[in-house]
């Protein structure tokens, strides 16, 4: 079974790629995604996977790891994201935290930061 630390690590790998069927399949079928600290945002396959594809129409979509921390069942990844939002492309920080079980992630929980457009 894989670690915590491979199971987050794949999921990244797998948002960076864009590649919805990958990403899930590091998600418990019932898993949790929460805007921190408990408001939940999805629920289970169908609904992470509606709010991932919305993300990665994004074309600028880039998550740059700069630091993690793995506790046990818990890792914590400090990312920078390059997204594009509606005022334009930008970026924010975003610390995420994952629970891992069964080699599956059953919750996550983001603390994003305020976006930074790019200059013009």
């Amino acid at each position: 079974m894989p670690s915590p630390e491979q199971v987050v690590q794949a999921q990244l790998d797998a948002y960076n790629a864009r590649d919805l069927d990958a990403l899930l399949a590091t998600y418990a079928v019932d898993a949790c995604m929460y805007a921190y600290p408990a408001t939940l945002v999805a629920q289970g396959h169908a609904a992470i996977g509606a709010r991932m594809r919305l993300r990665f129409a994004e074309p600028d979509l880039h998550a740059e790891l700069r630091r993690r921390v793995v506790l046990g069942e818990v890792v914590i990844d400090d990312e920078i994201v390059t997204r594009n939002f509606p005022e334009g492309r930008g970026r924010q920080a975003m610390t995420m935290i994952y629970r891992v079980a069964d080699g599956h992630i059953i919750d996550a929980s983001v603390i994003a930061g305020t976006p930074v457009l790019d200059e013009r």
